[in-house]
Order: C-alpha cells, then sequence, then structure tokens
C-alpha cells in the first residue's frame, strides 16, 4: 500500500475544507551542525518543521482533534520539539472536550536527542491518560512504519486501535535486531495482519474505509452526551415484547428451555448485531496477545442508546474450543472501556461452560472468573446482562452481575450442565430434566426468584423466529440501556450493590 505522508491522510479522512493547524512554528534549536544540518534537510524534503502535525478538524460533521506523524521528517522520530507540540495537542483536545485521533508513524525515539527525547514518551502518555481520564474517547490508526517509543506509548493506548494493510508494527525495529544479534527478525511477526490475528489491534483497514470506522466508532464512544437526543425517536417495546410485570410462564418445563438453548440454528450475538443494532464496530482481542473465538467484543447502539457490547459467542465455542481464559481477559478490557468513557456494558451469556483443562488452569481460569465478578459488581458505568441461551458455570457467573438482568425465555442459568448436576448427585446423567427442574434454571424461574427482571417472549423458539426474535430483544435492550442512562449513577451503584447483598434472602 502506497504510504501516505500526514497532510494526504488528514484530507482523506476530515471534511473537505474543515482543517485548522494547532502547530506553532519550532524554534530556535541550539545543536550541533550535523544535527542542525539533518534537520534542515528534513525540513527540506518534508515541507514540515517537525515529525508530527497536529490541529482540529470535522469527521462527518463531528468537531475532532487530531495527532499525526509525518515520516519524512527524520523518519517520524520524537524529539523534545515533537514532544511538545503532541502533549500541547493532547492537552488542548482534552480542556475543549474533543475526540482524538491519532495516527502515528515513526522509527521511533530521536537518537541525535538522546536520554532526554526517549523521556519525553512519559510525558506523551500521561498526557492521553488524563485525556481518556477526562472521558474523552481516543482512536489510533497505525501506520507503515511503527516502532519503538512510539509504539510503546500514544500507539498502545487507543480505546480503539486499527492500523493500515501491510504496516510494519513492533517494539524493536528489525534493523537493530539484525545489527545486536547478528540475524534477521523472522518475517511476518511484526504486520499489522499478525497483530490483529494475535488480538494486538482491532482490524486492518485501508485508508479509504477510516473515515467509516472512525465515524461509526465515534458515534458511541461520545453518545454519553448526547444519548437523549437519539433515541427520541428509536421503536419503543409493544405490550408483546415482555415487561417486568409479565408472569412468563408459558407450560415449557425447565428440559424443554435448556434443549431449545442448544439448537445449532439458535441466533446468537452475531445475528443480534445484524438485525437489531446500529453503528457497530468489532474490537478484537485482550490488546495484550490474546484472542479467544468465544468472545465477541464490539460498540454498537440499540435504539440510539450506545454501549459496548460483550457477547458470548455460539459459533466459537465447541468442546474443542470451549471459552477460555483469554475470553475473559477481552471481557474485561470490555468492562475498562465502559469504565473509562461512562458507557453502558451490556453482557450476552451463551455459552456451554468454560474450559476444563490443563491451559485453563494454567492460564488462570478462575481468577478471571473472579476479577469479572469484581469488575462488574464495583463497575461505574450502567450493566445490562442478558441470557440469551445457554448458561452454563463460571462462564457465564463472569459476565452475570449487572444493574438490570433479562433473559430470552429459553435462556437459563446453573452451576453446570444439568447431565453434570445428576452426575454429581444421583450419579448418572440420566437425570438431568429432573435436575434441571429442582435446580429452577429455566428463566421462568430465575424471574420469580428475583435474579432476572424481565424475561424477552420467544414464539415459540427464537430459531423459528430468528429475525423477529432479534428485533424483539433490539427493541427491549434499547428500552432497559435508556432507562439505565436516566439514573442517578450513585443510587443505581447503590441498588446494585444491594441486590447481590442479598439475593435469594
Amino acid at each position: 500500500m502506497t504510504r501516505l505522508d500526514a497532510r494526504t491522510l488528514r484530507d482523506l479522512v476530515l471534511d473537505p475544507g474543515s482543517w485548522r493547524s494547532w502547530d506553532t512554528p519550532v524554534g530556535h534549536r541550539d545543536v550541533d551542525p550535523a544535527y542542525a544540518e539533518e534537520l534542515r534537510a528534513a525540513a527540506a524534503a518534508s515541507r514540515q518543521d517537525e515529525a508530527v502535525v497536529t490541529g482540529e478538524g470535522s469527521l462527518r460533521g463531528r468537531r475532532v482533534a487530531v495527532v499525526a506523524g509525518e515520516f519524512g521528517f527524520l523518519a517520524g522520530s520524537i524529539g523534545v520539539a515533537t514532544a511538545e507540540r503532541l502533549v500541547a495537542a493532547v492537552e488542548r483536545a482534552t480542556d475543549e472536550g474533543l475526540p482524538l485521533l491519532a495516527a502515528p508513524v515513526s522509527g521511533g525515539t530521536r537518537m541525535q536527542e538522546g536520554t532526554v527525547a526517549f523521556l519525553q514518551m512519559i510525558g506523551i502518555t500521561a498526557a492521553i491518560a488524563r485525556h481518556k481520564a477526562a472521558g474523552l474517547p481516543y482512536l489510533v490508526y497505525l501506520r507503515d512504519p511503527t516502532f519503538g517509543g512510539v509504539l510503546a506509548s500514544w500507539g498502545s493506548t487507543g480505546h480503539v486501535t486499527i492500523a493500515e494493510p501491510g504496516a510494519s508494527i513492533g517494539f524493536l525495529g528489525p534493523r537493530v535486531y539484525s545489527a545486536l544479534y547478528g540475524e534477521r527478525f523472522p518475517e511476518g511477526v511484526q504486520t499489522a495482519e499478525h497483530l490483529a490475528r494475535r488480538g494486538l489491534i482491532d482490524a486492518v483497514v485501508p485508508h479509504e474505509d477510516v473515515a467509516d470506522l472512525a465515524d461509526r466508532a465515534l458515534s458511541v464512544l461520545s453518545a454519553r452526551r448526547t444519548w437523549h437526543r437519539d433515541v427520541r425517536d428509536a421503536e419503543r417495546p409493544g405490550p408483546d415484547d415482555g415487561a417486568d410485570t409479565d408472569d412468563p410462564e408459558d407450560g415449557r418445563s425447565a428440559w424443554d428451555v435448556v434443549t431449545a438453548s442448544r439448537r445449532t440454528d439458535r441466533p446468537g450475538v452475531r445475528r443480534l448485531l445484524r438485525t437489531a443494532a446500529t453503528d457497530v464496530v468489532g474490537l478484537s482481542g485482550t490488546g495484550a496477545g490474546e484472542k479467544d473465538p468465544g468472545l465477541l467484543l464490539a460498540l454498537a447502539r440499540f435504539g440510539g442508546a450506545p454501549c459496548v457490547v460483550l457477547g458470548q459467542d455460539r459459533r466459537g465455542q465447541s468442546l474443542s474450543a470451549p471459552l477460555g481464559p483469554a475470553a475473559l481477559r477481552e471481557a474485561r478490557r470490555g468492562m475498562r472501556l465502559a469504565a473509562e468513557l461512562h458507557l453502558p456494558l451490556v453482557t450476552l451469556i451463551d455459552t456451554p461452560g468454560a474450559a476444563l483443562s490443563v491451559e485453563a488452569e494454567e492460564g488462570g481460569l478462575a481468577g478471571e472468573i473472579a476479577r469479572c465478578l469484581e469488575d462488574l459488581v464495583t463497575l461505574r458505568a450502567p450493566t445490562l446482562a442478558v441470557l440469551l441461551g445457554q448458561g452454563t458455570g463460571g462462564g457465564a457467573l463472569a459476565l452475570a452481575p449487572a444493574d438490570r438482568v433479562l433473559a430470552a425465555a429459553n435462556g437459563w442459568l446453573g452451576p453446570l450442565p444439568p447431565e453434570g448436576a445428576s452426575a454429581i448427585v444421583h450419579r448418572t446423567v440420566d437425570r438431568a430434566p429432573e435436575m434441571a427442574a429442582a435446580q429452577g434454571v429455566r428463566a421462568t424461574d430465575l424471574w420469580r426468584a428475583g435474579i432476572v427482571d424481565r424475561v424477552v417472549p420467544e414464539r415459540p423458539d427464537a430459531a423459528d423466529e430468528p429475525v423477529e426474535f432479534c428485533r424483539r430483544l433490539g427493541r427491549v435492550l434499547g428500552d432497559e440501556l435508556a432507562g439505565l442512562l436516566g439514573r442517578d449513577d450513585a443510587e443505581r451503584h447503590r441498588s446494585r450493590l444491594h441486590r447481590y447483598r442479598h439475593l435469594g434472602r
């Protein structure tokens, strides 16, 4: 892919004619003559006076701040003046309440300025941390190449991080590696595509698609302040969509519910997002080198209300690939995202159970379940859990605590699959239907026990009416999210803690 300079990329992404520079001229630098000549040559070649460009513009009509690297100026390296320009722009974006779009490209720290340049990464990271602490979105587009301290600071802390196709991205540059170790760095490791597969970045996106993805992401990430307007025209739930006070009893046995939840054609989280959500932006992995296909992390809106979605993906789970600890670490990334941006979190529970394996034990599965529970119970953002299908064991429990809990009519929650419970109590799996009934796992029983607040009907089975069911659930989700967003945060949090302190008593 052709390498674009900062100006060309800026003009491709922002609305025409909207750019306004924040850069001020770089003052006199008291440096040695050889470096001074390098600076003059870099300025002439790049038509820039430093290795970053900063300013603001509009993206689909939304005002945004931009910081972009310029590889043509000394390989985009970061020196003291570069860092000052970058930090000043981040601080201005924070002060003015603007989303920040970053497009790093760099060989790393500027060697000509030594350790003092290297330490600039601390100040840059601190400025971005303050921006995020203010609840403002930070989106990153990694370009070719992005290496060293730039990747290890402002290149790796985005709420959403994408990269251009074929980009070389890594911590230690391959030329340095070869010089230090006398051999070539393995091919294909430091590429955007490999990092996406490993869950280190969210997606690989061509230049021409960046504006669309950024617009959808900001439509969710920035909506905490505008959701009142966004939900006005949304379709509201009707009398047949299920309400808190509707007794969901429909004559189905617990075993009928369990059997229905296991149908392979039952709609899952992907079908729900395709059918009932808008502005969907898929995220990927933990950001720390792990990615589990059993969990889907996304930004989305239901009925105009923004949320972070954590969905257990039935397509990504099997006996050979059950939900593992990495899925829960990915879920915790979503929880942090919701906390930082004050966005509601929606968890969609649909799992036959977490992994039972040596790898899961060594990967700290039990600890990750505990940390998910801790994070969810104490999360200051609004939370909404949905029993979408199977709700087996600790893998389901990890995403269950919430301000409001919904269930599909054929959703259920239990400590083990009924067969496992039967094996423990009766030494045989043949009494699984009896155990399912005795343990009160079905949505109806959970509603009567005060565990579930609202049951969404299936007529008679979501697998037989996938589109209609997903639309029905989407309407309910929009309604519930609007209700949560309208509540006082402190009151809502106290109510959640009270709920789980007194559950079953």
